[in-house]
């Protein structure tokens, strides 16, 4: 099992600040950075875990279309991997069908390869500039209070 890492990458945090940039109003419930003790368990070689991976929410209606950011995202140098929609895209194998337990069908898994954690260049330059910078605060998810007793 790999080490798990106390804060996401650069990269991965551009992801979703850069897509928040883009479409300050896009869903962003399946967003995610680093894993929850649940998916440390169920995946405990994840590139979550290592903080070079994020999940994007799927939103086409607000302009974050996981289907044709699958795409071409295969022409990005970073990407050591994608999963989105029962497919899995690695340079190495191609596009395949993926048979993990979560198909994806909500978010865009993206993997960024080791030596690119540090880039934070633009992801989605095709989709232009973003009109006004909106800041996304990505941090590692803290644990809910626990609940007071009373007496």
């Amino acid at each position: 099992m790999k080490l798990v890492a106390k804060r996401a990458t650069p990269a991965a945090i551009a992801v979703l600040r850069q897509a928040t940039a883009l479409s300050p109003k896009r869903m962003k419930a399946s967003d995610g950075l680093l894993p929850s003790a649940a998916h440390l368990t169920q995946s405990p070689n994840s590139d979550h875990n290592t903080g070079f991976a994020v999940d994007l929410t799927h939103d086409p209606i607000d302009s974050i279309d996981c289907a044709d950011i699958y795409k071409r995202l295969k022409a990005d140098k970073r990407v050591k991997y994608l999963i989105f929609k029962g497919r899995i895209w690695s340079l190495e194998k191609g596009d395949k069908k993926y048979t993990g337990s979560n198909q994806h069908n909500k978010h865009l898994h993206i993997s960024i390869k080791e030596n690119c954690g540090d880039d934070t260049s633009p992801w989605f330059a095709w989709l232009g500039k973003p009109k006004a910078i909106n800041k996304v605060k990505a941090s590692i998810p803290k644990p809910l209070p626990k609940k007071k007793e009373y007496k």
